[in-house]
């Protein structure tokens, strides 16, 4: 499995995202420039110029249309997809640390940090494709009471059908709030450090986290319930989960202020592969020289892409070996298959 490595950034990656078809990757960094590359052959599409600090975070709405940023430049910006050209810009009270589309590409969230005496906020804002007719103004605006002052809240992302949004801090809470109010209808005290990344499944049935607490855990969206936790000796600062095997992806290595100290293989900048179920670690692809920040498993699960503290891109395509790897639960379900025949 010989990846492409993309060098389009010359400052550590922040985030990389493949949009609903997987044709196209999106990746930002703390050099201000989002980048869009073909997937198929690395190829750079182009950049959306505009933003004048770091890009925390990014989404490509469903249909391909816009992106959405959000960068340390205290903006959410909101770009033409195909043309670079930017669409909106909306000023926010902090830094932009996440932002994420709602299904149905009618609403976005953007959660900004504290800043100049105003607490970390989440904002939600409804979008409209006529620039005259969209608001600069947040549908609904709210806080977290139970954030500790001057704290950030590092990730945003919505629940099935909008319903909920989930947020994660800096100290390791996960709270499930109500998206006009933000009340908070759940409170999860399962991880003890930063949380780093929230990931969904296909259909949003589970949500696996990581944190620099050097664990991953795997959570029932239903009643939030911890299914599964994935142990590892280093921070976790991405994780996903394959759309077509029991199989979960996780990366990180030793923080990134210690890596001029050890080599590659004290650091452990791999990316491992785990069992879902069975919580096996079956494999490991190593090749960035700094932690991890950021991973993607491609739409169709015919791959997936890191992005590292070294400024390179990584696009990995399985090989047909992947494809031949058969675990006790794909066996199960082909018995059951051939017992109902």
């Amino acid at each position: 499995m010989r990846p492409y490595v993309l060098s389009g950034h010359s400052r550590p990656l922040t985030q990389v995202k493949y949009n609903l078809e997987g044709d196209l990757l999106f990746t930002c960094s703390k050099d201000n420039v989002p980048t869009v590359w073909f997937t198929e052959n690395g190829e750079r599409l182009g950049t959306y110029n505009g933003h004048t600090g770091t890009v925390w975070s990014l989404d490509p709405q469903r249909n391909s249309e816009f992106l959405l940023t959000g960068g340390a430049d205290m903006t959410c910006k909101l770009w033409y997809i195909k043309t670079g050209e930017m669409f909106v810009s909306l000023s926010r009270s902090g830094p932009v640390r996440s932002v994420e589309w709602a299904e149905g590409g009618n609403m976005f969230a953007a959660a900004s940090d504290a800043f100049n005496k105003k607490p970390a906020q989440i904002a939600i804002y409804e979008f409209n494709a006529d620039k005259d007719a969209m608001s600069q103004e947040p549908k609904y605006n709210w806080t977290i009471d139970t954030l500790a002052p001057g704290k950030k809240i590092t990730i945003v992302t919505w629940t099935a059908l909008n319903e909920f949004i989930v947020t994660g801090d800096e100290t390791g809470v996960i709270r499930v709030h109500e998206p006009e109010t933000g009340k908070i209808v759940r409170e999860i005290n399962e991880h003890k450090k930063r949380i780093m990344c929230m990931s969904w499944n296909k259909d949003k049935t589970l949500l696996i986290t990581g944190s620099a607490d050097c664990t991953s855990l795997l959570f029932d969206s239903e009643d939030w319930t911890v299914l599964k936790k994935y142990e590892t000796d280093t921070p976790v600062n991405a994780a996903a989960i394959s759309p077509i095997k029991e199989h979960v992806v996780i990366a990180g290595g030793q923080e990134a202020m210690s890596v001029t100290t050890t080599s590659a293989q004290v650091g452990k900048f791999e990316t491992k592969f785990y069992h879902m179920v069975f919580g096996e670690h079956f494999g490991s692809v190593k090749g960035h020289f700094g932690p991890v920040n950021t991973l993607a498993i491609h739409p169709d699960g015919t791959g997936f892409t890191t992005g590292s503290e070294d400024g390179f891109i990584r696009v990995h395509q399985f090989d047909k070996d992947y494809y031949q790897m058969h675990s006790e639960l794909d066996d199960l379900s082909a018995l059951e298959e051939l017992a109902q025949a």
